[in-house]
């Protein structure tokens, strides 16, 4: 593995290690830095994935949402989770589109299931879900049988498809 320790003191808030992956936990207005030196300076030059929790009914949180980013250094393999958080009404990061190009649907796919958005991005829309629909689908406190938005989406039976 490659010496993080200098860089991971310097911006990490707390940080574990679980098979072989460590993970860094980083308040959310260090996180490009980070991400950037990750990048530029230590090879973590793949973004393998960004995904998001919601906290909101778990025991003892003090942020609604957890955003993720799993990092891949291609040349040693080395494999770095970064955490942040974020908190209604507004939650909010900046694009890492300037990283890692890879970067635009998989925060899109963020914003369209949890409604957090990542400011600077250049097309920040649904990806999954239809424009008309309002909600969130991700978030803990969406009803699990919607809200009565279906009756929006056309139903396709089995002799139309």
């Amino acid at each position: 593995m490659t010496d993080l320790q200098p860089l991971i003191d310097k911006f990490a808030l707390t940080t574990s290690e679980f098979r072989d992956n460590r993970r860094v936990v980083v308040a959310a207005d260090k996180l490009m830095a980070l991400l950037e030196a990750l990048k530029n300076s230590h090879g973590f030059s793949m973004l393998i994935d960004i995904t998001a929790v919601d906290y909101l009914e778990y025991e003892g949180a003090t942020d609604r949402f957890g955003v993720v980013y799993c990092l891949l250094n291609m040349e040693t393999g080395e494999r770095l989770i970064v955490k942040t958080f974020v908190n209604d009404p507004q939650p909010s990061l900046p694009t890492v589109t300037k990283l890692w190009m890879g970067a635009d649907w998989m925060e899109r796919e963020v914003y369209d299931m949890f409604g957090i958005t990542f400011t600077g991005h250049h097309d920040l829309r649904r990806i999954l879900m239809p424009d008309e629909f309002s909600a969130h689908p991700l978030r803990k406190d969406y009803p699990i049988k919607g809200r009565g938005e279906r009756h929006n989406f056309p139903v396709i039976t089995r002799s139309e498809s």
